[in-house]
């Protein structure tokens, strides 16, 4: 298996984790961590994308990332779940 392919395995992976946290209510779409798991998953998704040269996902996966990191940002102080 390719370095790349280790990447975005874990970025989907974290991806997938937060999606299902937040559907069965473990966490809030608005909270740090959701923000962060999306952050670091998008993030490692878009690296991996890049390093193959599929440059669709990058924009996808950077967009994504970008997005995350301006919600991680505006999340409201004490905001944890």
């Amino acid at each position: 298996m390719a370095l790349s392919d280790i990447i975005a395995s874990t970025g989907v992976v974290i991806l997938l984790v937060a999606f299902l946290l937040n559907l069965y209510k473990k966490i809030s779409a608005q909270s740090k961590l959701y923000s962060a798991m999306n952050l670091i998953g998008a993030g490692l998704c878009c690296a991996s994308s890049y390093m193959i040269k599929f440059y669709p996902f990058v924009l996808l996966e950077g967009v994504w990332a970008a997005f995350a990191l301006v919600s991680l940002i505006k999340v409201p102080r004490g905001t944890s779940k």
